[in-house]
């Protein structure tokens, strides 16, 4: 299936460098965009992510579920905040610049513009976090997180979790094709009711699938003894190379422009309207 989204080898200066480093950029960049209003900050970092992901030959088809989903919760999420608080970026930026409507459900400029950098926020993350997935080894990776401080077990969960996802991804696109060779309708031709009918029919089967596998995997680390010792080796674990102090470096930098930034507009927001 091309549309499985997860580690995929490929011969990248990205995909050698360690998950340790990818970790720690993904962790800096991401807190600094959660923290900064300024458009101009979230903007910039976000395309180049953007262009790490060509650079990192990661193909559309791999991501637009996950983007799908994303886009979708944003909307969401900036739907209700304009029906809930219609007036939030008035008291943000304060300053009034009505576009149409009167009175409390008036949309300014305030508004959209506090709504715009909330979208930002979202696709500045994506990148990062597509970026991180599809370049990291799930065994590296685990191996990454131990060696910043993470606990073994916590670490290794994660691998785990990351190496069953294009497995679980699998198991969907087979049960979907046998549950309609027994004429469950689940394409976009169906209606509405009939595809939830079919999607049921779908995730019972996943679900128990899904226990069967966690039952098999938690008795083979049993097995192996898995837990009884404090630490642990890693099979995957690489050392530093310059790939990686360039990230840190890289990293650096743009979060200290972020701080410069918070400390020049004083405070989070870059507020255009004074």
């Amino acid at each position: 299936m091309n549309n499985l989204f997860g580690y995929k080898k490929r011969n990248t200066w990205l995909n050698h460098t360690t998950g340790t480093s990818k970790l720690v950029g993904f962790l800096l960049l991401t807190t600094m965009g959660m923290i900064s209003y300024d458009t101009r900050f979230l903007f910039a970092p976000g395309l180049f992510a953007v262009i790490l992901m060509q650079t990192a030959q990661i193909k559309y088809r791999e991501y637009a579920v996950m983007l799908k989903l994303v886009l979708i919760f944003a909307v969401i999420n900036l739907v209700m905040i304009a029906v809930l608080a219609p007036q939030y970026g008035t008291q943000l930026y304060g300053t009034r610049h009505v576009i149409f409507g009167s009175g409390y459900w008036s949309i300014t400029q305030e508004q959209l513009f506090y709504e715009f950098n909330l979208l930002l926020k979202y696709l500045f993350s994506l990148p990062l976090a597509i970026i991180l997935l599809f370049t990291t080894n799930p065994s590296e990776f685990s191996a990454g997180l131990n060696k910043i401080g993470v606990p073994y077990k916590i670490a290794y969960a994660f691998s785990i979790t990351l190496r069953y996802i294009p497995d679980v991804q699998s198991d969907y696109h087979t049960i979907s094709l046998a549950q309609q060779a027994r004429g469950y309708e689940i394409s976009k031709k169906a209606s509405l009711k009939n595809r939830a009918k079919g999607a049921v029919q779908i995730i019972l089967p996943l679900v128990f699938t899904s226990l069967d596998r966690i039952e098999t995997i938690s008795q083979a680390m049993e097995l192996r003894r898995f837990g009884r010792q404090k630490q642990r080796s890693w099979y995957q674990e690489q050392s530093f190379s310059i790939c990686d102090v360039c990230m840190f470096i890289g990293s650096l930098i743009i979060v200290g422009i972020g701080v410069a930034l918070l400390i020049h507009n004083g405070g989070r927001l870059y507020n255009p309207f004074k």
